[in-house]
C-alpha cells in the first residue's frame, strides 16, 4: 500500500476510535451518580504503538523456521490494521461513598478534548485529499 492509503486508513481508524471514546465518555457521564458504577475508557494507542514497533523491529530480528505445527514459532510482526480499540473498566479506584468512580467534570473535559481531536483528524483528512486534488489539477 502507498503512503496516501496508509495515512487515510490510519486517520479513518483514529476517527472511529474518537467516536467510540465519545460514546464511552458520554456513558460515563450518564452513569456518574449510579451506585457502584465504574468508569470506562478506550485503550487503542498503546496497542497501535506495539504493532508499529513489532513491524519496525521485524527487519532486524532472528526468525526461527518451524517444520511442525507443534514447534514454538517466532513472534510474527503484527499488522496495525488488525489492532482494535478496547474498552477498559477501572475497577481499582473509588472516589465516591456510593462506590462510583466517575468525576463528571473530568469526563466533561474529556468530551471537549475528544471533540477537538476529532475536528483535527477531519482537518488532516481534508488536507490529505486536498493534496491529491492539487496533484490531479496539475496533470
Amino acid at each position: 500500500m502507498n503512503s496516501f492509503s496508509n495515512s487515510v486508513d490510519l486517520l479513518q481508524r483514529a476517527m472511529d476510535v474518537s467516536s467510540l471514546r465519545y460514546q464511552v465518555t458520554a456513558n460515563n457521564i450518564a452513569n456518574s451518580e449510579v451506585p457502584n458504577y465504574k468508569k470506562q475508557y478506550v485503550n487503542f494507542e498503546s496497542e497501535l504503538k506495539r504493532a508499529f514497533e513489532s513491524r519496525d523491529n521485524s527487519h532486524n530480528e532472528f526468525r526461527m523456521q518451524t517444520s511442525d505445527p507443534r514447534h514454538i514459532s517466532s513472534e510474527t510482526p503484527r499488522d496495525w490494521r488488525d489492532v482494535e480499540p478496547r474498552r477498559v473498566t477501572d475497577f481499582v479506584s473509588t472516589s465516591k461513598a456510593n462506590g462510583n468512580n466517575v468525576d463528571a467534570e473530568e469526563e466533561a473535559m474529556k468530551i471537549v478534548q475528544i471533540q477537538m481531536q476529532y475536528r483535527l483528524l477531519t482537518q488532516l483528512t481534508n488536507f490529505e485529499f486536498s493534496q491529491v486534488n492539487t496533484a490531479m489539477k496539475s496533470i
